[in-house]
C-alpha cells in the first residue's frame, strides 16, 4: 500500500455563531489542506498510469471541483444558525455563500471535505488522511482509520 499527498491553498471567509472567543466576528484564513490517498501501483504497461496509484492530476481535479472552486474567497455560515440571515444579507449583496449544516469549523470542514473527496475518488483508491491548516501553526487531522464508519 502507497500514500501519496497533494497540497491545497484556498482563501475562505467563516462566522461561528454564538463562539465565545476573539473569533466570534467573521473572519477569514489561508487554508493549507493536505490530501493523502493510499492504494496499490497499477502494474499493468498498457495502461497510461503505470506504477501511479492514481494519477495526482486526477487528485487535483477531484479536490478543485468539490472544494477550493466551491469554497475559495467564499463565507461559510451555518444555516440552521441565525448567522443564517447574515447569510442571506450577503448573498443578496453578491457575495459568495456557502450555507454549512454544520458550524463551518477547522473540524467539521473536515468531515465535510472527506464525504465530499471520497466520494469521487476510483474504487480502488482510498482517502488515508486530511489536513487542514486554519493558519500557519493551527491545524485538525482526519484519519481514515479513526472514521470507518463513515466510509466504509
Amino acid at each position: 500500500m502507497i500514500r501519496i499527498t497533494k497540497i491545497f491553498t484556498f482563501e475562505t471567509a467563516h462566522v461561528l455563531y454564538n463562539y465565545d472567543g476573539k473569533c466570534k466576528n467573521m473572519h477569514g484564513h489561508s487554508y493549507k489542506l493536505f490530501v493523502t490517498v493510499k492504494g496499490k501501483p497499477i502494474n499493468n504497461l498498457d495502461d497510461p498510469k503505470n506504477g501511479m496509484v492514481v494519477d495526482f492530476g486526477d487528485i487535483k481535479k477531484i479536490v478543485n471541483s468539490e472544494i477550493i472552486d466551491v469554497w475559495d474567497h467564499a463565507v461559510l455560515v451555518n444555516g440552521y444558525s441565525p448567522h443564517q440571515e447574515l447569510g442571506q444579507d450577503l448573498e443578496g449583496k453578491g457575495h459568495k455563500v456557502i450555507f454549512c449544516n454544520y458550524q463551518p469549523t477547522c473540524e467539521n470542514m473536515l468531515y465535510d471535505i472527506a464525504e465530499k473527496i471520497q466520494n469521487k475518488l476510483p474504487k480502488e483508491v482510498q482517502l488515508a488522511y486530511l489536513k487542514l491548516h486554519e493558519t500557519e501553526n493551527s491545524y485538525g487531522e482526519w484519519f481514515a482509520e479513526e472514521n470507518k464508519e463513515n466510509f466504509s
